[in-house]
């Protein structure tokens, strides 16, 4: 089953860009009009194959290439901590804090996901690369089944984001 990346990006992450598409499992955007720097946001794979433990934030530019590059972990900013703490899969347990796209049919693998500190961590990051840039958009989406009616859960101590 694939990632569901359209539906991750668009609908549940709401990025705020205007001009913005996805592509396979990547999304793409220019947030400023008339700049040559493009964002582009992929999930971050670990050392086995089709397992994510986050995203990769890359501003590309068309001559120069890849000028910069951040990863923000699922980890760091709390995406997945009801959702494991429901399985009571614990930090160094297989499958703590990261999806996979060989998981059996039926909901997408990111489903539990709270994606709010993933998105002002976004936000953070085009705001430094892209200022100006408008990062209001329609509010996300973080109810699904393990999160329906809970308060939002805020990841201690933890760093907005850790570039590689």
């Amino acid at each position: 089953m694939s990632l569901n990346a359209q539906q991750f990006f668009i609908e549940h992450l709401a990025l705020p860009f205007d001009d913005g598409t996805v592509v396979g499992n990547t999304y793409y955007a220019t947030p400023s009009p008339g700049s040559a720097l493009r964002l582009r946001i992929a999930f971050a794979p670990t050392i086995f194959h089709g397992q994510y433990d986050g995203l990769r934030l890359q501003v590309i530019h068309p001559d120069q290439g890849v000028v910069d590059t951040a990863i923000l972990t699922f980890a760091d900013h709390g995406t997945f901590a009801r959702r494991d703490a429901a399985r009571e899969v614990r930090p160094g347990q297989d499958g703590y804090a990261r999806i996979r796209d060989w998981h059996r049919d039926g909901e997408p693998p990111w489903t539990g996901a709270d994606v709010r500190g993933l998105r002002r961590a976004i936000e953070q990051y085009a705001q430094v690369w892209f200022p100006g840039v408008n990062t209001v958009a329609a509010p996300q989406r973080t109810s699904c089944a393990l999160t329906a009616g809970r308060p939002p859960v805020a990841p201690a101590g933890r760093p907005a984001s850790r570039t590689r």
